[in-house]
């Protein structure tokens, strides 16, 4: 197994359809502009009650990505 150094980012991601989708918009935008993505943690998951309802699902998390040589 190689050696690497690692960075972490947060970032915070949404959907009104489920948590799962929260995670794959925010990782899906990330990609655009983060390189060598490894890992995710997710630190908090919260939502928006609209008439008694989820209305938006959020999920925070920390993003892992390696460090160019």
């Amino acid at each position: 197994m190689e050696e690497h150094v690692y960075k972490k980012i947060e970032i915070t991601g949404s959907s009104k359809n489920s948590i799962e989708e929260a995670v794959q918009n925010a990782l899906s935008r990330a990609a655009k502009t983060v390189q060598n993505m490894r890992w995710f943690e997710i630190v908090e998951t919260r939502g928006v009650i609209e008439n008694g309802k989820v209305g938006m699902w959020q999920v925070t998390m920390k993003i892992g990505f390696t460090l160019k040589d």
